[in-house]
């Protein structure tokens, strides 16, 4: 079913047939074409201009996009009157908006198996690039952006060492009642002379590669870093995605898209009040939306405290660093990238991103998450919601206000 299965990726979102859930038409208005020709969506301006400049030449191809994007929306139509007895106009804009349907049970497991197929998916998928095995069952608990340390890729690494560490510490049947099982995946880029971020793909790979092969651990834990991601890679691991964290530093990010896409395919987000996420957490509500750390304007006090002396590490922290020190992720000397987190001051020194000031906060919030996904009607419920919500972040409401604020193109009435 296309509701389930969209990638919803920003960037293609309005046009294409893949996430019809999103785009939509006018009831009773259109738009004049450059061509002069009427429209029926600011959908079909972005379809036909990118058309005219890409397949200009293709009308077989024209007529086959569009046809396929009417068959889909009419396929969505026919789901929603099924399940909920409303009659939803194909030509209409619409958003597929649950929130009064959310805790039904037949809706909630078709949700869980629309979500399970999508999980064994990327499953086959980081089998074949990676050559690690995972299971679909856990929590697939997903950060794919690029390689930056605002973006706080290392404190995820952090608390999923953390986490390996506490578990280390149990017997089986502890780890078992204290944890759920857990597929953490990274994907992203760094910059080619980004030398600090090369330092947390290594160091993200090598805990990888040691709690992959982690015996006592199997299936309790798995850190998976995806090679060469990319829109193709996103379009597969996006739709199996039921955690997805944006963790920045709060008042680094200028808004971020990847969170929209998640929220769309129904993934649960962890994060700060940053970028898009506050829009995202207003819309989803605030029980669907796992929130933690500093806020922006706490941010540069919090950078004075620790150039003065004030800032006290959390133990807990300290405790991760000196796990990592001690070898167990193998040879590689990670001193520069421990430095980073230490002292006052300094150019590459004294913890800029605030990693470990929001570190406590992070693996508290963590365990909420770990609550939630245990009640699995609720977390689907969450997972409703989330895709209910995001309707704001359609490409069509995008558009229009462009459309009538920056382009100033008008509307005209259809016959």
């Amino acid at each position: 079913m296309c509701l389930y299965g969209i990638t919803s990726l920003q960037c293609v979102e309005v046009f294409s047939p893949i996430a019809v859930c999103f785009e939509g038409k006018q009831n009773h208005e259109g738009y004049v074409s450059q061509s002069g020709q009427y429209l029926h969506s600011w959908g079909e301006v972005v379809t036909e201009r990118l058309l005219n400049g890409m397949l200009a030449d293709n009308e077989e191809l024209q007529s086959e996009w569009r046809e396929a994007k009417r068959r889909n929306k009419i396929k969505v139509a026919s789901f929603l009157k099924e399940k909920t007895g409303y009659f939803v106009d194909p030509d209409a804009m619409f958003c597929v908006r649950y929130l009064q349907f959310a805790e039904n049970e037949e809706l909630q497991s078709e949700w869980k198996e629309a979500k399970r197929r999508n999980k064994i998916k990327v499953a086959s998928f980081l089998k074949e690039k990676t050559g690690y095995f995972v299971d679909p069952n856990a929590m697939f608990d997903v950060q794919v952006k690029r390689i930056h340390e605002y973006k706080r890729q290392l404190l995820n690494i952090m608390g999923i060492v953390y986490r390996y560490k506490k578990m280390k510490e149990m017997s089986l049947e502890e780890r078992k009642i204290k944890f759920v099982p857990r597929v953490c995946i990274f994907g992203g880029k760094a910059f080619a002379t980004y030398v600090q971020a090369k330092r947390i793909v290594k160091f993200i790979t090598d805990v990888g590669a040691t709690v992959n092969h982690d015996p006592e651990i199997g299936d309790l834990l798995k850190v998976v870093f995806v090679p060469d991601y990319n829109v193709s890679v996103a379009e597969v691991l996006i739709p199996g995605s039921e955690l997805s964290q944006h963790i920045s530093t709060a008042g680094m990010e200028a808004s971020g898209t990847s969170n929209m896409k998640f929220a769309m395919n129904g993934c649960i987000q962890i994060g700060t009040l940053d970028g898009a996420n506050v829009e995202i957490r207003q819309e989803v509500g605030e029980d669907n939306f796992f929130l933690f750390g500093a806020q922006a304007h706490e941010i540069a006090g919090l950078r004075k405290e620790r150039s003065e002396g004030k800032f006290v590490p959390d133990p807990r922290f300290e405790e991760v660093k000196a796990f990592v020190r001690s070898g167990v992720f193998g040879p590689y000397n990670y001193e520069e990238l421990m430095g980073s987190l230490e002292g006052n001051e300094g150019y590459g020194r004294a913890d800029y991103f605030l990693v470990g000031k929001d570190f406590p906060s992070y693996i508290e919030c963590q365990e909420k998450v770990d609550e939630a996904y245990r009640d699995q009607k609720r977390w689907t419920k969450m997972s409703i919601l989330n895709t209910a919500g995001s309707f704001k972040f359609s490409s069509d409401r995008t558009i229009h206000e462009y459309a009538r604020d920056i382009w100033g193109i008008k509307p005209v009435v259809l016959p």
